[in-house]
């Protein structure tokens, strides 16, 4: 039987496929050298991704809404998010200088490819990150552009330009806290609620129950939960980040180690760290020419410091504190069972 989750994942994927076959094929009507631009886009947002943030505007909405309520809106909002999540996707890849997304070439990678083949002048790399960021750019203003055609009210926009700037915020906070190097875990910590809680989860379930008009009471309940679960599923990003299985990732095997990712695990392993731990850490972290022998050396440091296992007690405890914001009459039933659930979908994955 086909579940809740599965019919509006469904037609989420519907909406961004007739609104991307629309796009694209307006961009191609500008000229052919579009074309490029046109499959990237396209393939970048259909070809993979969780649609975590559409299920959780989908059960914010029906946290609030009568069961019998009408949810076009809400479905044409929660697609709009996976325009807004792709372009932010495409631009973080440039900033990190990330080689693959979701087991494919990142796109700054793609195009970088594209005018290295074609034998054009200028430098390959700089071409790709340019033609990347107006990739990026473009899929922002069409994620508006889809929510818009929605029609989901004033509160649903406040809720909508909220996230956007939150998530920039969080970007940008990202890059400066592994460029200041101080292993702070207090920022790491702010770097995860702007960057993951409130745009992963808080925001798309404040964005599913703005547009349901829910009570008070509902927000309070959704944002303990959504702070909460948007932690743990960071932190277990992190995990994966440096401990994870390539084939399964999608990203090669300590990526986050490489790109010099200051996070809760490196910031732990950092406080517990002897003088020897400290010294390799400081030394080879942001280091993109580590090899397989010194990436395993880092790993052997973050778990002997018990990072590791503070990290994973982290995620439990987060976990658990999500699963207790449930326990209230202002998220109607049904919500609470499937939200529930995405707690486990969120924490205990291997991708």
């Amino acid at each position: 039987m086909t579940g809740p989750d599965e019919t509006v994942l469904s037609r989420v994927e519907g909406v961004l496929v007739r609104f991307l076959d629309e796009r694209v094929l307006a961009l191609r009507g500008l000229g052919s050298d579009l074309d490029p631009v046109a499959d990237e886009a396209r393939a970048f947002v259909l070809d993979g991704g969780k649609r975590l943030r559409p299920r959780f505007a989908y059960w914010g909405w029906r946290a609030a809404a009568p069961h019998s309520a009408d949810d076009t809106a809400l479905i044409g909002t929660a697609a709009s998010l996976e325009l807004l999540h792709a372009g932010a996707l495409v631009h973080d890849d440039v900033v990190d200088a990330s080689a693959t997304r979701r087991g494919r070439p990142a796109s700054h990678t793609t195009f970088a490819r594209q005018h290295r083949e074609a034998g054009w002048g200028g430098v390959d790399a700089s071409f790709g990150a340019a033609a990347a960021i107006l990739l990026g750019d473009l899929l922002l203003s069409w994620s508006d552009a889809l929510f818009a055609a929605a029609h989901a009210g004033a509160a649903a926009r406040a809720v909508y330009d909220r996230m956007r700037e939150q998530v920039m915020a969080g970007q940008y906070l990202d890059v400066l806290v592994s460029a200041r190097g101080a292993f702070s875990v207090d920022e790491a910590l702010r770097v995860i609620e702007l960057k993951t809680s409130k745009y992963t989860v808080e925001g798309p379930l404040h964005l599913g129950a703005a547009v349901a008009g829910a009570r008070p009471e509902t927000l309070v309940a959704l944002r303990r939960y959504g702070l909460a679960v948007g932690e743990a599923f960071q932190l277990r990003d992190d995990v994966l980040g440096v401990f994870g299985d390539p084939s399964v990732t999608g990203k090669p095997a300590g990526d986050d180690l490489r790109e010099g990712k200051h996070t809760l695990l490196t910031a732990y392993a950092m406080q517990t760290a002897g003088p020897e731990q400290a010294e390799q850490l400081r030394r080879d972290l942001g280091d993109r020419d580590l090899d397989a022998d010194q990436l395993a050396q880092l790993r052997r440091v973050v778990v002997g410091t018990g990072a590791l296992d503070r990290v994973e007690a982290r995620i439990a405890d987060q976990a658990q504190a999500a699963r207790q914001a449930l326990d209230t009459d202002a998220v109607a039933p049904a919500a609470r069972v499937a939200l529930a659930a995405l707690v486990d979908a969120a924490t205990r994955r291997a991708h």
